[in-house]
């Protein structure tokens, strides 16, 4: 082989070489910019890492739906309280049960020539039943007329007589209607109807401020509550439970002893920004002898009037306290101008009376009874079908 041929192959080789290692130093710049590369095994690939990588050549697995997806919150099922209408008519079974005031006068009148002694049971019936002096005078001697007139034992004859009687003692003339009628302030704009709950401690005052509001969401109103017994935080909490239930928002402190009224402020407020028919506030269980407390309900009345008139101030009174309930109404009568009584626990009970006896005294109608321990147990109070209950 000549020279000649040698020093072509020689360049050969060279330029061989040189290529080659152009070649292996240009791959190891490219690493090295990229930075070190991780590979995960399939079965520890994120599948977020996979979604997003570009130019995948196989599909995605898809995700856990609790990875990718927020878990659904169930929404709470709202209760659809029952129609007020007709509730009253649960009472008669109820009275019927207990040895109603009705049943025992009737029993007594229809015996035949009445003596004197059977006159005398008749009266502490009334009595027992909590009627009150004046009434129960007035009931019996309108008794001794009409069975003297019609002369007659015949027990319907004198059901009907007493009846009558009944009816005009209880009164079937009074208003006893809330008053929820659109509210148009000074300013012109429309008003929330606000109404204040107030009674003593232990009747059931809370839970009927509960109970009014499911008649009002039955009755197509929107509500707003106010937890202005703020000396209890089991009462704000107990009216909370109520709200949720039909969907009544609750304005609350979350500081135990704070400002009634300033929470009862905060209650009308919230009620005339969003619209609401009507706020219905709870207030704390007052003592009828501490005026400081009941010197605050006042304040309390005074304040919500600021942003708008208080129409109704409603006093929930137990009927079985009797002549105690009524000294109790008289002393929020001095307090407040009572427009209205809630009467509480009067299914059982044979102290119907009480119904007679506190209208007659405040001249302030009974407006709703308590039926029962159920949440559609309040009932709107129906003079004739109340005496009817009596009666049946």
């Amino acid at each position: 082989m000549t020279d000649q041929a040698w020093i072509l192959i020689a360049v050969a080789v060279v330029v061989v070489v040189v290529a080659v290692v152009g070649v292996i130093a240009l791959t190891s710049g490219r690493r090295a910019s990229r930075g070190p590369s991780t590979t995960l095994p399939p079965a520890e690939v994120s599948p977020y890492e996979v979604d997003q990588a570009p130019g995948a050549g196989a599909s995605a697995p898809e995700a856990p739906a609790s990875e990718t997806e927020a878990p659904a919150v169930a929404t709470p099922t709202l209760e659809r309280p029952a129609p007020a209408a007709g509730r009253m008519q649960r009472l008669r079974a109820r009275l019927a049960r207990s040895g109603a005031l009705g049943q025992t006068l009737l029993s007594i009148l229809s015996r035949g020539e009445l003596t004197e002694s059977d006159w005398e049971e008749i009266e502490e019936t009334l009595l027992l039943a909590d009627v009150g002096v004046g009434p129960t005078t007035e009931l019996m001697d309108k008794l001794r007329t009409e069975t003297k007139v019609l002369g007659t034992t015949d027990p319907e004859h004198v059901r009907d007589v007493l009846r009558r009687e009944l009816l005009q003692l209880v009164d079937p003339t009074m208003d006893r209607e809330l008053h929820l009628e659109p509210v148009v302030g000074d300013d012109g704009e429309p008003h929330p109807v606000t109404m204040l709950v107030v009674g003593v401690n232990g009747t059931g005052k809370t839970t009927t401020v509960g109970k009014l509001a499911r008649v009002l969401v039955a009755e197509g109103h929107h509500v707003v509550l106010g937890a202005a017994d703020t000396f209890r935080a089991a009462a704000a909490d107990q009216l909370s439970t109520w709200g949720s239930r039909v969907g009544v928002p609750v304005v609350r402190s979350d500081r135990e002893g704070a400002d009634p009224a300033a929470v009862a402020f905060d209650a009308v407020k919230e009620g005339r920004r969003t619209g609401a028919d009507v706020v219905l506030v709870d207030t704390a269980g007052r003592l009828q002898n501490k005026a400081g407390l009941m010197d605050e309900l006042g304040k309390i009345k005074r304040v919500m009037s600021r942003e708008a008139p208080v129409r109704e101030v409603l006093l929930v009174l137990d009927a079985t306290t009797g002549q105690n309930g009524m000294r109790q109404a008289q002393v929020f009568a001095e307090a407040v101008d009572v427009t209205g009584i809630v009467l509480t626990k009067l299914d059982g009970t044979a102290k119907g009376g009480i119904v007679v006896a506190v209208q007659r005294e405040l001249g302030v109608p009974v407006k709703f009874v308590g039926l029962g321990e159920g949440p559609d147990d309040l009932a709107p109070f129906v003079a004739e079908e109340f005496v009817d209950a009596l009666l049946s």
